[in-house]
């Protein structure tokens, strides 16, 4: 399906085009009739002849001539009827307004609807949305009310209703689109089509999209990382709703879509290189720095400011966000020092007084702009009854256009700084109310540069799995109609696909153990198998320190204690292990089902800690060992892996492996719901690791 025949089609039908002023039907028509759009417009309405200039037509059928796009706008029911037509017809583009699908509990009639448009090979953005804008041909085939100007941003929404205030909001803040875009219920086109789309329009260099629902999450990462990675890369800035239980609620509501769990779409745009806004301030902040400057490196920061309060705010934001003052070279300094008053700051951050004329701004941003140990600047200003407001606008516009650098502006106020602040809104400068913005959209334009210039995502696979193994096992369990699997059962799973594990075996009577004992041949842990008996260690199920002389006595007893505390349980033996290495880290490995994203990771402090500290990392399934990388170095407890505070440094390179593994076996049985491998006892470097209890539930 081509996107492209929606964004630049030669003529549009509006199906449903209606003489009520106010009405949606009416709105579209008029704003494609009167907002600047050159193609022919049919307006398909058999009770009159004509509406806003344009002749109107009883069906698609009547019109009789190439139909590029259809923009629908009838009941839901009538939907299929008038995609069928234009199917017929050869019309490859539609929107779909209407609602009554999905979202109103009617799953059916969109199934209908997408099986119509698959059939006939249209694309369709919606149904229930608000409709696509295209500045670029003043194509306005939606019902907002304006058309905004023509620039480097697209922008996809789930929910219409935001569209409109993105555009007023966009409208104040200078903002101009490529790509305008809501699309609703997503029936056929989601957004990974999109992407693919805008990924390869040259008039996109941002894209930006609010979502309250993403599927697909390998498909959408493969596409969003051949965005944002390479020599052309283009920041991809989400705004997703939905991340706590109460949001996510409102949202499965709203667009009759179940809201996904944030843990994986924290993963999700991680591994892709999205740029995650945490709130609509911060999506326009982010849009703003990326779409009026070029990508490069914010790393080293010079300040200018007229104010000291606001200098220092500005620095420990910077500083906060990992990001650092530029050392300014000798000479910038001697400059400065030369050309400022004595009371004057000639360091980083420069503090230009509060008497500041435009002059002054105008000399300290050249000369630190120019300075090669800058990458980005910023510049505050507070206003002070001296403060040459439109001439200081001036010389930030100048020194924009004369040097290659990422520049945000922080001139605070609001009504007396206005009209200098529209200037430099208009001349492509990133304006923000307060430095603390402008630092921290600095270091989220360095981490995307950074970022960007990474290798493309290789999953690591391992040759020595015995993936028919572990098949043999899920079709056996799901012939006796299982599901889970204890820890015995999980150990074979485990050992299939060489996970680092102790040496063990079930003994199902005392003599077994006696046999096992002698063949393990060090202390072991005694664990009692039963599929009725989660906490072991709440019924008697565990023994630990059992010298191999003990098997055959221990097991008695074992059996004996857990009849007794749980006579209602089947008991299918011990479990023997050998003791595991008294040194290590005790994390927790394991992996959920996410109803829309599929399998996610889990890796963090484990054992008795993962319900108290709660450090833990998220990774989505397939994972490459960058991921990995990434998911390990985000866990607060990372530094404890290279050995801080004088410990003994870990063996992460097991560690990665065995979380490539995981990735693996999770890629290879997309089936598996839920693993817990608690604790995997991390050693000492080139000591390894080892599994020392797991389960697994399947689906």
């Amino acid at each position: 399906m081509d996107l492209n025949k929606v964004f630049y089609p030669e003529s549009i039908a509006v199906v449903g085009a209606s003489t009520k002023e106010g009405s949606v039907g009416n709105d579209i028509l008029k704003n494609l009739a009167f907002q600047g759009y050159a193609g022919e417009i049919y307006p398909i309405n058999p009770k009159v002849e004509t509406l806003h200039g344009k002749k109107c037509y009883a069906s698609l059928t009547e019109v009789g001539a190439n139909i590029g796009l259809m923009v629908i706008v009838v009941p839901a029911a009538v939907v299929p009827a008038v995609l069928e037509e234009g199917g017929k017809l050869g019309i490859k583009a539609a929107i779909i307004i209407s609602a009554g699908f999905k979202e109103a509990g009617n799953p059916d009639l969109e199934d209908k609807v997408a099986e119509i448009c698959r059939q006939y090979d249209i694309a369709l953005v919606g149904p229930n949305c608000l409709g696509v804008i295209n500045p670029e041909n003043k194509m306005n085939a939606s019902f907002a009310v304006s058309m905004p100007s023509f620039g480097s941003v697209a922008f996809i929404s789930q929910s219409g209703a935001l569209c409109t205030a993105v555009l007023d909001y966009a409208s104040n803040l200078g903002i101009g689109f490529s790509k305008f875009m809501s699309i609703g219920n997503k029936a056929v086109l989601d957004e990974v089509a999109i992407l693919e789309t805008l990924a390869k329009d040259p008039a996109t260099n941002v894209i930006a999209m609010y979502t309250e629902q993403l599927s697909g999450s390998k498909a959408f990462i493969d596409v969003v990382n051949g965005i944002t990675h390479g020599a052309n890369a283009k920041p991809v800035i989400a705004l997703k709703s939905g991340k706590t239980s109460a949001g996510a609620s409102a949202s499965a509501s709203h667009t009759g879509a179940l809201a996904g769990n944030d843990a994986a779409y924290g993963a999700l745009f991680m591994q892709s290189g999205v740029v995650r806004a945490d709130s609509v301030s911060d999506l326009f902040d982010y849009i703003q720095i990326f779409a009026n400057n070029k990508i490069a490196s914010c790393q080293r920061v010079a300040i200018v400011t007229n104010a000291g309060g606001p200098g220092v705010l500005a620095t420990d934001e910077v500083v906060s966000r990992g990001l650092e003052l530029a050392k300014l070279s000798e000479g910038t300094e001697s400059a400065l020092k030369a050309a400022l008053p004595a009371a004057a700051s000639s360091h980083n951050p420069v503090d230009v007084l509060g008497d500041a004329k435009a002059d002054r701004y105008a000399l300290a941003i050249n000369a630190v702009m120019s300075d090669s140990n800058v990458d980005a600047a910023i510049v505050v200003l507070t206003p002070q009854s001296m403060t040459e407001f439109k001439a200081t606008a001036d010389a930030m516009i100048e020194a924009k256009k004369k040097y290659d650098k990422p520049l945000a502006v922080s001139f605070m106020g609001i009504e007396t700084v206005a009209e200098a602040v529209e200037m430099m809104k208009s001349n492509d400068i990133a304006c923000y109310y307060f430095p603390e913005q402008a630092a921290k959209a600095l270091s989220v334009m360095n981490n995307f540069y950074l970022n960007s210039k990474g290798g493309l995502r290789e999953v690591t696979v391992f040759n020595d799995v015995d993936r028919e193994k572990v098949k043999e096992i899920f079709d056996n369990a799901r012939k006796a109609g299982k599901t889970s699997f204890p820890e015995a059962e999980a150990l074979e799973i485990m050992k299939a696909y060489n996970f680092p594990l102790l040496k063990s075996a079930i003994a199902r009577t005392a003599d077994e153990a006696v046999a096992i004992a002698k063949e393990i041949g060090n202390k072991m842990a005694f664990k009692i198998f039963s599929q009725d008996i989660l906490h072991k260690s709440d019924v008697g199920g565990i023994m630990l320190n059992v010298e191999p002389s003990e098997a055959g006595e221990k097991f008695e007893e074992m059996i004996k204690i857990v009849s007794k505390n749980r006579p209602d349980a089947k008991l299918e033996g011990i479990v023997l292990m050998e003791m595991a290495p008294k040194d290590g880290l005790e994390m927790i490995l394991g992996s959920s089902s996410d109803p829309s994203l599929g399998n996610m990771m889990l890796v963090g402090l484990g054992g008795i800690y993962v319900e108290i500290m709660k450090d833990v990392s998220f990774g989505l399934v397939p994972a490459s060992k960058g991921d990995i990388d990434n998911m390990l170095k985000t866990l607060k407890s990372y530094a404890i892996l290279g050995g801080a505070r004088g410990q003994k440094v870990l063996d992460v390179e097991k560690l990665i492996e065995t979380i490539g593994r995981l990735n693996q076996l999770l890629s290879d049985f997309p089936e598996i719901k839920e693993i817990d491998i608690n604790p995997l006892l991390v050693l000492s470097q080139g000591q390894g690791a080892r599994v020392l209890d797991s389960r697994i539930i399947i689906g």
